[in-house]
């Protein structure tokens, strides 16, 4: 039986800004009191990357604010962490990156079975228009949502 899903955040930015095509699911190496800070729910994955680097994956730019209640050996909010991927993956990510001008954004961060998880996509950068498209889109959904939300009380 799979452990319980509690998500963290949401980076629905790279939704608006990517298409994203193959998901991943990464481990983080976390230090100190950066556990306790994203409990407390502090963790924003905006404006956030995966670089690879020498057969590593790193997430790059992700913010994890300083615990409150910490002492001096708080951690630093913006550096550079380390994902858990198998080899393989990795291989498969770095291919797709390196021959079609692809990237790799932080999609979702949750808690599985008390470790914290990353969804990672290889995505493809949108133009203008698509991002019109997809804002067109929402704002149908939500005019939709409004209209059943007002009638149907009734």
């Amino acid at each position: 039986m799979a452990a319980p899903i509690k998500i963290i955040t949401v980076n629905r930015k790279a939704r608006h800004e990517y298409h994203l095509q193959d998901r991943f699911e990464a481990g983080v190496v976390l230090q100190g009191t950066e556990v306790k800070s994203i409990r407390a729910g502090n963790f924003s994955l905006t404006d956030s990357y995966v670089r690879i680097r020498d057969g590593e994956t790193f997430l790059i730019d992700a913010h994890i604010p300083a615990y409150t209640h910490g002492n001096r050996e708080n951690h630093e909010p913006k550096r550079a962490r380390k994902l858990l991927l198998h080899r393989r993956e990795i291989k498969k990510i770095s291919e797709k990156t390196h021959s079609s001008g692809m990237t790799v954004v932080p999609t979702r961060a949750y808690f599985s079975g008390g470790n914290v998880k990353v969804e990672i996509a290889v995505a493809r950068g949108k133009q203008d228009y698509d991002k019109r498209e997809d804002m067109k889109k929402d704002a149908d959904r939500r005019a939709i949502q409004t209209y059943k939300q007002r009638y149907s009380a009734r």
